[in-house]
């Protein structure tokens, strides 16, 4: 009976591990998003698809690089290790090796250029419950030549401003859409490049948690930008 069940069962699941954990770890998967800090960009209950050959390939199951072919680039929306507690982080890349950064009262300054803000697309912000866009404010960002949504809220305690200083070699600066709500390098530090697992282009699927986890049609297969 035993014999039967390892046949039937045992084997051909350890056998589909086998090869679905290699290609999760070194090629591609899904990261399931239980935080809003990347609102309004994405949501909770949102689940991206992680490109793990954006950059570089991996030995499987480590972060060491077998070769590479890029490095990420400013505005790249990444998977990432946290320098705190190895936990994996979804962030927004704001600044590459040799740039220099800095916040003013919330406004990104990179390379010296101001960020500009522009009014963001209604579409966006519709995507945020009622009762909590009353409480934030909604921007487009423009930082050198990239675009994209930002969420900040006023009555928040967090670090709005920061000095200027230099991103070293192999390190990048990652900070959430949703500024105001974020665990990112304005409280860890800069992210090693090796501590990038890669890069998420697209949402796969949607679930509202406040909806019974009701299936959000409109954001399946929807690029992120």
């Amino acid at each position: 009976m035993l014999k039967r069940l390892w046949k039937e069962w045992g084997y051909p699941v350890l056998v589909a591990i086998a090869i679905v954990t290699p290609i999760k770890s070194s090629l591609a998967d899904w990261n399931h998003v239980p935080t809003g800090s990347m609102k309004p960009t994405i949501l909770e209950g949102d689940r991206v698809f992680v490109n793990k050959l954006a950059y570089d390939l991996k030995v499987p199951l480590t972060t060491w690089h077998i070769a590479k072919w890029g490095d990420p680039e400013r505005g790249d929306i990444v998977v990432c290790y946290s320098p705190v507690d190895g936990k994996r982080l979804i962030k927004r890349v704001v600044a590459i090796p040799s740039d220099t950064i800095a916040m003013e009262n919330s406004q990104l300054i990179v390379n010296g250029k101001s960020a500009e803000y522009t009014t963001l697309d209604e579409s966006v912000i519709d995507n945020i419950p009622q009762v909590e866009q009353q409480s934030h404010v909604f921007a487009e960002e423009h930082v050198d030549g990239d675009s994209h949504a930002v969420m900040l809220t006023p009555t928040r305690r967090s670090p709005h401003s920061f000095g200027k200083t230099r991103v070293p070699e192999g390190q990048y600066v990652v900070m959430g859409d949703n500024r105001d709500n974020s665990f990112d390098s304005r409280f860890f530090g800069f992210v090693d490049r090796k501590q990038i697992l890669g890069r998420s282009p697209a949402i796969v699927a949607s679930f509202n948690r406040d909806n019974f986890y009701l299936p959000r049609r409109n954001r399946w297969l929807k690029k992120l930008q």
